[in-house]
């Protein structure tokens, strides 16, 4: 499956910050949408950064809550890696597994278009496992 057709499904809606904003307009922004990444974007359309919950519990942890009326801009993660939309979900698996990473922004023509999220990616090979499955019970049985 390619990334188009996941957000197809899921639908490529984003939810973006300034890098000017408040950690504390993060967290509400995380809790509101109840997802663990938002891309940084000063514009709206482009990617400046993405930050996620580990970040802020990361930050919190090494630099106490002082950072929560800080800006975005101090804890979020400036390279993004991002994808097309005609990559595979097979493709991106390995990626996000090497790099460690959950949310990856689907960018096209240097816009944003959507992002994936390493749930999209399992619920994908869910799927996949589940098809198998039926099809070898079919062939056994049938």
């Amino acid at each position: 499956m390619r990334v188009t057709e996941a957000l197809r499904r899921k639908g490529s809606a984003v939810i973006t910050i300034s890098s000017d904003r408040s950690v504390r307009e993060l967290l509400a922004l995380l809790a509101e949408h109840r997802i663990g990444a938002v891309v940084v974007s000063d514009d709206g359309v482009g990617v400046d950064g993405i930050v996620s919950e580990r970040d802020v519990v990361r930050r919190l942890h090494s630099d106490g809550d002082a950072i929560l009326d800080g800006a975005v801009r101090d804890i979020m993660t400036a390279d993004v890696h991002t994808c097309g939309p005609e990559v595979t979900l097979d493709e991106l698996m390995p990626v996000m597994t090497e790099r460690r990473i959950r949310h990856v922004p689907v960018l096209v023509d240097g816009r944003l278009t959507g992002i994936v999220s390493i749930g999209d990616v399992v619920k994908h090979r869910i799927t996949e496992v589940q098809d198998e499955r039926d099809q070898l019970k079919d062939y056994i049985t049938g």
